[in-house]
This record gives C-alpha cells, sequence and structure tokens, in this order.
C-alpha cells in the first residue's frame, strides 16, 4: 500500500468532472486528508460554478482555494480558475504564473510542489484528460518517495493523461475509475 499519507493531489481535464464526481462522492465521509484538485477549466461564469456542483456529489466540504489558506484535513480544495495551485508547509498559494501545457491552473505544478513539501506523504491521482500536464509533476511525486495513481485508460473519456504518465513510469498503480474512491478510503486508513 502507501506510506503514512499527509495530502492527496488530483489533477484532471478533458471529462474530468464525471471522474471527480465518482472519486471525491466514493470517499468516506469521515475522510481524514485534505485533497486539492486541479481541473482544467476556462474562465467562464459556468466553470466557477464547479465547488457548487461537486458538493452536491460529496459529503466532504468543497471549496475553491485561497491564497495562503491553511491546509485541513476533511476537505477538498480546488484549483480556482486561472490561477496555479501551489503547496506551502501546512498552506496552499496562488499564482498567476506561465500557463503550463497551455492551462493555469497546471496539474504539474500542484503536483511538484506538493512533491517538493511533503515528500513520501503525498499520493497523486492522474484522471482523464487530454494532455501531458501531471506526468512531470507524477515522476516528481515518486522521486520524493510519494505513491501515485492513474486512471486506468480505457475507462477514461480522454486517455491521453492517465496514458502520458504510465507511459513516462510515472505511476505505481492503475485502477479503473470506480475503484480509486475506494483506494482512497483505505490509504486514509493508514492516516488515522
Amino acid at each position: 500500500m502507501v506510506s503514512k499519507v499527509q495530502l492527496v493531489v488530483i489533477g484532471t481535464s478533458m471529462g474530468g468532472f464525471r471522474a471527480l464526481e465518482s472519486v471525491l462522492g466514493g470517499l468516506s465521509p469521515d475522510f481524514p486528508l485534505a485533497i486539492a484538485v486541479v481541473q482544467h477549466r476556462g474562465t467562464d461564469v459556468a466553470q466557477s460554478q464547479l465547488s457548487r456542483l461537486l458538493q452536491l456529489k460529496c459529503t466532504l466540504p468543497v471549496n475553491e482555494c485561497n491564497d495562503k489558506e491553511a491546509i485541513v484535513g476533511g476537505r477538498i480544495y480546488l484549483a480556482p480558475s486561472d490561477y496555479h495551485l501551489l503547496v506551502d508547509e501546512g498552506r496552499f498559494a496562488l499564482s498567476v504564473d506561465e500557463r503550463v501545457y497551455y492551462a493555469r491552473p497546471s496539474i504539474d505544478v500542484l503536483f511538484e510542489s506538493a512533491a517538493d513539501t511533503y515528500h513520501q506523504g503525498v499520493l497523486g491521482v492522474l484522471l482523464t484528460g487530454a494532455s501531458a500536464d501531471g506526468t512531470r509533476g507524477a515522476a516528481r511525486i515518486k522521486q520524493r518517495g510519494g505513491t501515485v495513481l492513474a486512471q486506468d485508460p480505457r475507462t477514461a473519456e480522454s486517455p491521453v493523461m492517465p496514458q502520458a504518465a504510465i507511459s513516462a513510469g510515472a505511476v505505481d498503480h492503475v485502477l479503473p475509475l470506480e475503484e480509486i474512491g475506494a483506494y482512497l478510503n483505505v490509504a486514509s486508513a493508514v492516516h488515522r
């Protein structure tokens, strides 16, 4: 399984809303870890409703992250549209640095900062998506001793993102979408 997990980071793009509904909706109500999520999305008003829509499927509180916000277990933090989400010791930070793979927020930025801060305490999850964003960050998580899961590309609306990380050797486990929430529940039990 995994070592003691301190933070879960999730990255997704095309088809990500349905994937997030499945994964986050499958978490136990007493899930103890903080979860940071990057979903590639536009900047229009409809896209800003992601936290509200996900909250309808989740028992854990879901909110868009604020700059310098403290990381609290049992909560889901979404990267705001058009901001990179970074992890610092005990808090999040937001940035408007250059886009990565044409995206801001970037999965690589979140994953790399989490790996550099929490080392083996990071559990990264790459879901459906249409770019290779997340591959470099997944490799960093593994390099620092963390664990990386990828959605089985055969269950992904867009297989490019998980397949890129798998092909790069940056993934520890490949699971069908419907099994990822259960895996996270088991991994969180190590934390307790």
